[in-house]
C-alpha cells in the first residue's frame, strides 16, 4: 500500500507542482482575448474553460497531474440561467425603487433599497460557495473528483450576518467573520471519499489585522507632523512662500507613503490570513499550507499593475496564469495518503457552470 511519504521521494521539490510556461499559456489566452472582443464578450466562456484546461494540466499533486473537465457551454448557460433568474428581476426592483423615490414613497424605496442591498451580498455569498463547489466537481486527480452536495443556501445567510457581524463593533470582528466563513465554506466540501476540515482561528491573524486598522490613524498623524515640519523647514529657507512649498510637498509625500504604507500592510495581513487558513485546512491524512511571505505576495501583485501598465492592458490576460502559478508553486502538504481507500465521490455534479460568479465578477482561476 503506497503513502504520501513514499510518493514524496518521486518528487522530492514539492507535493505541489507547476511546469506550464507562459509562452505556450500565450497561445491561448491572446486568440481568446481576439475571439472575444469579436463575439462582443460571449466567447470568455470558452476562453475561461480552454485557459483551466492548460492549467489543470500542467499542475500536479504528489504523482498525478490534474484535469479539468468543466466546459463553455455550461459555463455560459449558468450565466444565462442568472441573467433570467436573478438579474432580470433585480433590476425591475431597482426600477420600482427609483419610481417610488420620485413619487415621494422615500419610506417604502428605503426599505426596498435595503432589501435589494442584503439580498446582492446574499446572492455574493452564495456565489461564492457555488462557484468553489463547481471549480471541485471540474478538478480531477487520479480519476476522482471533489464537489458538495450542500445548496449553499445556509451558506449565503452566514455570508450576510457573519461580515455585519463582523463590522458592528467598529470592524474589530472582521478576522473572525473571515477565518468564520472559511471553515464553513471548507467544512461542507469534499474531494472523493474525504471531507475537507477547516479549523482557522482569528486569533491568530488579529494582531496583523490591527496592525492594518490602525495604520490609518498613525499615517494622519504622521502626516500632520510631516506637514508641519516641512512648512518650518520651508519657512526658515524662504519665509512665507516657502512654508506653503514645503507643506505642500510634505503632503503630497505623507499621501504617497500613506497609500504604499497602507497597501504594504494590507498586503501583510492577507497574507498572513492566507497562511492561516490554508496551514488550518486538511483533506483525510494531509495537512496542507501556503508558504508565500508578505513581500512574495506584494512582488506578484506588484508585478501585476506593471505587466497591464507597461502592456497597455493586454498583460490582463496573463494574470491568470502569474495567480495560478504562484497558488501552485507555494502550495505545501504533508501526511500519509492511502491510495487502495480512495474512491470516486458520490456528491452532485453541478448541471452548469458559475453563473452567479459571471454575474458579480467574483469569479477565480
Amino acid at each position: 500500500m503506497n503513502t504520501m511519504s513514499d510518493m514524496r521521494d518521486m518528487t522530492p521539490d514539492s507535493a505541489f507542482g507547476f511546469d506550464g510556461n507562459w509562452k505556450d499559456f500565450a497561445k491561448i489566452a491572446l486568440p481568446n482575448l481576439l475571439l472575444t472582443i469579436v463575439t462582443l464578450g460571449i466567447y470568455r466562456f470558452w476562453a475561461t474553460a480552454r485557459e483551466r484546461r492548460y492549467l489543470w494540466a500542467h499542475s500536479r499533486f504528489v504523482d498525478e497531474r490534474l484535469e479539468w473537465s468543466g466546459t463553455g457551454l455550461e459555463l455560459f448557460i449558468g450565466f444565462v440561467l442568472v441573467a433570467v433568474t436573478i438579474l432580470l428581476p433585480l433590476l425591475g426592483l431597482n426600477f420600482l425603487i427609483q419610481s417610488l423615490t420620485l413619487r415621494g414613497e422615500t419610506v417604502a424605496a428605503g426599505i426596498l433599497t435595503l432589501v435589494l442591498f442584503v439580498g446582492l451580498y446574499y446572492l455574493t455569498g452564495l456565489a461564492r460557495f457555488r462557484g468553489l463547489r463547481y471549480r471541485l466537481s471540474r478538478t480531477h486527480w487520479r480519476g476522482i473528483r471533489g464537489g458538495s452536495d450542500n445548496q449553499g443556501f445556509g451558506y449565503g445567510l452566514s455570508y450576510v450576518w457573519k461580515n455585519f457581524v463582523g463590522f458592528v463593533p467598529i470592524g474589530l470582528l472582521i478576522p473572525w467573520s473571515m477565518t468564520s466563513l472559511w471553515n464553513e465554506r471548507m467544512n461542507k466540501m469534499s474531494f472523493g471519499p474525504n471531507r475537507f476540515e477547516a479549523h482557522a482561528e482569528s486569533g491568530n491573524i488579529f494582531a496583523r489585522f490591527l496592525l492594518f486598522y490602525l495604520a490609518p490613524f498613525v499615517f494622519f498623524i504622521g502626516a500632520m507632523a510631516l506637514a508641519f515640519t516641512g512648512a518650518l523647514a520651508g519657512y526658515g529657507l524662504g519665509d512665507e512662500t516657502g512654508a506653503a512649498a514645503g507643506g505642500i510637498a510634505a503632503i503630497v509625500g505623507a499621501v504617497l507613503f500613506f497609500y504604499l504604507g497602507l497597501g504594504l500592510i494590507a498586503v501583510a495581513f492577507y497574507a498572513k490570513y492566507y497562511r492561516e487558513v490554508v496551514g488550518a485546512t486538511s483533506w483525510g491524512n494531509i495537512n496542507f499550507a501556503f508558504e508565500a511571505s508578505t513581500m512574495q505576495w506584494f512582488k506578484l501583485l506588484l508585478g501585476d499593475v506593471a505587466l497591464v501598465i507597461v502592456t497597455l492592458g493586454i498583460g490582463f490576460v496573463f494574470l491568470k496564469y502569474r495567480h495560478w502559478k504562484f497558488f501552485m508553486t507555494h502550495m505545501e502538504a504533508g501526511g500519509e495518503i492511502l491510495l487502495d481507500d480512495l474512491s470516486q465521490s458520490t456528491t452532485r455534479v453541478a448541471g452548469h457552470g458559475e453563473g452567479l460568479l459571471d454575474a458579480f465578477d467574483i469569479g477565480a482561476v
